[in-house]
């Protein structure tokens, strides 16, 4: 029997460093925190928004853009970007009364990275049987 220890993929402490749902079971922690993040995008609102925000030249988008888009009220609108807040996906600033919204990219770098498909690897080209080369 081999006495050599186990390494889990992607728990080697690197901050942002972790195994894509193809390659590794997540640990608990990371499913948690994963699972903060989808439910967070699991109301069409609240993506909408991200999209909004993520979308917009300059990269950051008012508050006030944003609510004329929905037909919701202001503090609905405003409870929406605090939950996409929570989960990591935006960041603001106030500049007098108004609030600019931001992406996070590292989140959704995070997200794409975790939903990637591993690349396979290539196999070299085979010829068919009794053909010449």
């Amino acid at each position: 029997m081999s006495k050599q220890e186990l390494v889990v993929v992607g728990q080697d402490g690197a901050e942002g460093c972790c195994p894509t749902l193809l390659t590794a079971p997540l640990d608990e922690d990371q499913a948690a925190d994963l699972a903060k993040v989808f439910k967070a995008l699991g109301d069409p609102v609240r993506l909408r928004l991200l999209s909004m925000i993520a979308s917009r030249a300059g990269g950051e988008v008012c508050v006030c853009d944003l609510t004329p888009a929905f037909d919701l009220s202001q503090p609905t609108i405003s409870h929406h970007l605090k939950l996409l807040k929570q989960a990591g996906l935006i960041d603001s600033e106030r500049r007098g009364t108004w609030v600019y919204y931001r992406p996070l990219p590292q989140m959704t770098d995070r997200l794409a990275a975790v939903l990637t498909r591993p690349a396979e690897p290539s196999m070299p080209p085979t010829t068919p049987a009794g053909a010449a080369s």
